[in-house]
């Protein structure tokens, strides 16, 4: 049952080393990050979600983006990319699809 503020928060608890973590660990946060929204949509419906997700899908979404741009574990390749920083992404458009299709398909697997 949540308490305070925070409704539905989820904290893990490093079980060991945490300097090495494998694509397998990532999808499981990824996975814990989603079960709130997941368990929102099953029991209430997509029409009656909340905002209650809106932290977790962000850590989704940068846990995602790093499997896929710096720590070369998607279809994407083995390979990290630099985000540009002030000036943006200097990578063709055709890549640009290929990172949004690959941070898609990891939190697909996750929910």
């Amino acid at each position: 049952v949540p308490r305070g503020q925070a409704k539905g928060l989820t904290w893990f608890t490093p079980g060991e080393d945490q300097s090495l973590v494998s694509a397998n660990m990532l999808k499981a946060r990824i996975a814990g990050a989603l079960g709130g929204r997941a368990a929102e949509q099953l029991v209430f419906g997509a029409g009656q979600v909340t905002t209650g997700a809106g932290g977790d899908l962000q850590q989704v979404e940068q846990m995602a983006r790093a499997m896929v741009t710096q720590l070369g574990m998607s279809s994407v390749g083995t390979l990290a990319i630099d985000d540009g920083g002030f000036m943006g992404p200097s990578y063709s458009e055709e890549l640009s699809t290929k990172i949004d299709q690959a941070i898609r398909d990891l939190s697909d697997e996750g929910y």
